[in-house]
């Protein structure tokens, strides 16, 4: 396996900028859209509120350029209502809720689409999502888009960290690329099987994609063959740690932000197209940070995210090992290649 120890091609590793006849519709319905630095971008005055999403040229360009930056910000001039948030969670991908999660008891109403999280216990479920992932990867379709609004931001910071995961790709030199293009991931908890690579929907950029809390196995298909063989846990520690810090490159060199929250604010990310963390910071304790609470929803895939190679979508991650050899590793937080760092799914 090729050493990882190379430089970044920055050149290409860069968010699309703004498309104008995207810019243009969103204007024409009283809204404004604004490029973040060096992804995502904010959107004003697009009502999240009303009981009738925008018109459909105005989601289609939002979803776009939610696709093309990777996640949208919604300034709102108050908290949203939770039902006015899964309403408009519902705009994007497969327009319909599609929550998995468990439900914390200060969940307003107990919502089911509700998911709560916090550095208080006694306010929300804690140490959610401090590795670099994907919603949902557990999902043949996984979820499309993902929601996250703000109930109340700690008062010293503890953002989201997103990585833009077609720039990442672009980042990799060709070698590197051509090996993450034969990879196929299989989730420690379901056993199902996501490409490593794979060609937005939506944009048709190219795109890494890898969940490095949740992966029990990696299979690569043969360079030069027929067959396959999974990757030895040498290898999958060097191949977990290449995509950790791949990602985290991408805070200096353009292709990921660490957005801090501001009251209100609404985020809706393009789940193909950036993989988030938790920044150390939000799972501070609240007597050290303040306290943070966070609402969280998920939305249908539209379309199964099968693997290559004829690969099936799923496997029994909790039976034998069908190949000779390699890591197959199944349950709790997957294969563990770093022993240092928190693991929650």
């Amino acid at each position: 396996m090729t050493d990882a120890n190379y430089t970044p091609r920055l050149e290409r590793a860069k968010a699309a900028p703004l498309d104008p006849e995207h810019v243009q519709t969103i204007e024409a319905a009283g809204g404004r859209i604004v490029p973040l630095d060096p992804i995502g971008a904010e959107v004003h005055g697009i009502d999240l509120t009303a009981e009738q999403p925008p018109p459909s040229g105005v989601v289609t360009a939002l979803e776009k350029e939610m696709a093309s930056r990777g996640f949208l910000v919604f300034k709102n001039p108050r908290q949203l209502e939770v039902e006015d948030f899964l309403r408009a969670s519902a705009w994007w991908g497969g327009r319909e809720l599609h929550s998995t999660h468990g439900v914390h008891p200060a969940t307003p109403g107990g919502n089911k689409h509700i998911f709560r999280l916090s550095n208080d216990p006694r306010h929300g479920i804690p140490g959610v999502g401090p590795q670099w992932h994907n919603d949902g990867s557990f999902n043949e379709t996984t979820f499309s888009h993902a929601g996250y609004h703000i109930i109340r931001p700690a008062e010293q910071g503890g953002g989201t960290y997103f990585a833009h995961q077609g720039a990442a790709y672009d980042a990799l030199p060709p070698e590197r690329q051509a090996f993450w293009e034969r990879l196929s991931s299989v989730n420690s908890a379901s056993g199902v099987v996501h490409p490593a690579v794979h060609e937005h929907p939506v944009s048709g950029r190219r795109s890494l994609w890898m969940h490095l809390g949740m992966t029990g196995a990696v299979i690569e298909k043969l360079p030069d063959e027929e067959g396959f063989r999974l990757l030895d846990a040498e290898e999958l520690m060097q191949l977990c740690h290449e995509y950790n810090d791949l990602l985290n490159a991408g805070l200096e060199n353009g292709y990921a932000i660490a957005y801090e929250y501001q009251d209100n604010d609404c985020i809706f990310i393009d789940n193909l197209a950036v993989a988030h963390r938790a920044s150390p910071e939000a799972h501070l304790p609240p007597e050290e940070q303040g306290l943070r609470i966070m609402h969280r929803s998920t939305v249908r895939g539209v379309n199964e995210f099968a693997p290559r190679f004829g690969l099936p979508s799923r496997v029994n991650i909790r039976g034998p090992n069908p190949f000779e050899g390699g890591v197959w590793h199944s349950g709790g937080v997957g294969f563990r290649w770093d022993a240092s760092i928190p693991m929650q799914n």
